[in-house]
């Protein structure tokens, strides 16, 4: 948008009454990446839905919410017993790894 390099990420599904917390990070972790690769902070970013589009704020906390996850990830990928997350059984069934995963619902 002009000069500005504004990320933008499209799902598949019908929006939400308001964007889910994890595609928010999702598309923060995208301003952080426009940032770092372009020397250009994004002001917001948007996420576009089948029938609707957010603009979302870039704003620090959302920043720093997305370095402290990328910390956790960090300091969790050498373990070798991590739970899995497993507080929505839709994504569990449609995950990409559940042929080979011990915990899948």
């Amino acid at each position: 948008k002009g000069n500005q390099i504004i990320p933008a990420e499209v799902k598949s599904s019908w929006a939400p009454r308001s964007p889910y917390d994890s595609h928010i990070l999702q598309l923060a972790a995208y301003c952080v990446l426009v940032e770092s690769t372009y020397g250009q902070r994004p002001p917001h970013g948007l996420l576009r839905y089948k029938n609707r589009t957010f603009k979302i704020k870039f704003t620090s906390d959302s920043e720093e919410r997305v370095l402290e996850k990328i910390n956790l990830i960090r300091k969790q990928k050498n373990k070798a017993d991590i739970p899995r997350s497993h507080n929505q059984l839709n994504r569990c069934a449609r995950c990409g790894y559940r042929h080979i995963c011990d915990q899948r619902l």
